[in-house]
């Protein structure tokens, strides 16, 4: 059927030829559309035949083929691993895979520490009669569990006690130091003023006179004072006894002078024996004490030290 444009020709031939042009144009865009219409019936109609005859189970198939090739891989992979060939599951796997769980079973065998089953569950003693670090047994049941975590909770209830009386303990002895602390403050400096004046007073260089130490002693209160005096006449009397007493020994046999200085050590008077053994001459002194009991002897030695008798009072004066 002719094309209802080609009836209508216009009467100029420029007209015509424009008019033919365009329709030209307009046929090849037809056909074009015809032609991309015809493939995509043919390609509808393609699809839908593979799709009847099951020709599209191909690519199904090759997956799963792909599939199947990836797991052998990954097996054979696996089977190398665990028999550690070239030491490539210890040495390089072992030491990144042995914290993943079920990963870690196709390591070598030995490469990965086995924990233990059960637990050997140990608690210090208790109530019970149960012994420091004796195992109490295996926990295997939530029962045997919940159990344990009593005898635990028994025991730090048990220590808890026993720190908070430690803790009282301990603030009380702390206040009690802070009580006595200004005491010894005192004491260390009396033992201080007491050296001082020995050092210098007493036993100095330049020892003052007895007018000065009579100076001092009025400048202090009468009944210090009297004391002080009664200590210095006791201490000569005492000397002077002591001396009376080395003398008689000495002059007796040693044996008998030994037999009496261990009866006296026996009567607590191992202070006064000491003090007349040191009156003594050496060659005395060293008979004496080699005929006395071996334990008065070595106690006497120690006491005999030089300042070992200081401040220590005989009382052979009454």
């Amino acid at each position: 059927m002719a094309d209802s444009n080609l009836l209508n020709t216009p009467d100029d031939p420029k007209a015509a030829r424009a008019q033919l042009k365009a329709d030209k144009k307009e046929y090849k865009k037809k056909l074009k559309e015809q032609r991309k219409e015809q493939k995509e019936r043919e390609r509808e109609f393609a699809d839908r035949t593979a799709e009847i005859n099951g020709d599209n189970a191909g690519g199904l198939a090759t997956l799963i083929i792909t599939f199947l090739i990836i797991l052998i891989w990954l097996a054979i992979m696996a089977l190398l691993v665990k028999l550690d060939v070239g030491h490539f599951g210890s040495d390089v796997l072992a030491p990144i895979l042995k914290d993943v769980p079920y990963i870690n079973m196709i390591l070598p065998e030995g490469s990965v520490p086995k924990k233990p089953d059960t637990a050997q569950i140990t608690s210090q003693g208790t109530e019970d009669g149960t012994a420091e670090g004796e195992t109490t047994g295996t926990i295997t049941t939530l029962e045997d569990a919940l159990a344990h975590i009593k005898r635990l909770e028994q025991a730090l209830q048990q220590e808890m006690e026993q720190n908070s009386k430690y803790a009282a303990e301990i603030e009380k002895l702390q206040a009690e130091v802070a009580r006595l602390a200004p005491f010894e403050e005192q004491q260390v400096e009396l033992f201080k003023q007491k050296e001082k004046f020995y050092n210098e007073v007493v036993y100095g260089d330049n020892a003052p006179d007895p007018e000065t130490y009579q100076q001092y002693y009025e400048m202090i209160d009468p009944e210090t004072a009297e004391e002080i005096y009664k200590k210095i006449i006791q201490g000569k009397e005492e000397d002077a006894a002591i001396k009376a007493f080395a003398t008689t020994y000495s002059g007796m046999k040693a044996k008998e002078s030994a037999k009496i200085f261990d009866e006296m050590v026996a009567e607590n008077q191992i202070t006064l024996v000491a003090k007349i053994l040191a009156q003594m001459s050496v060659e005395n002194r060293g008979d004496i004490l080699a005929a006395m009991k071996e334990e008065n002897a070595a106690k006497l030695t120690q006491l005999l030290e030089p300042t070992a008798l200081e401040q220590k009072s005989t009382k052979v004066t009454g």
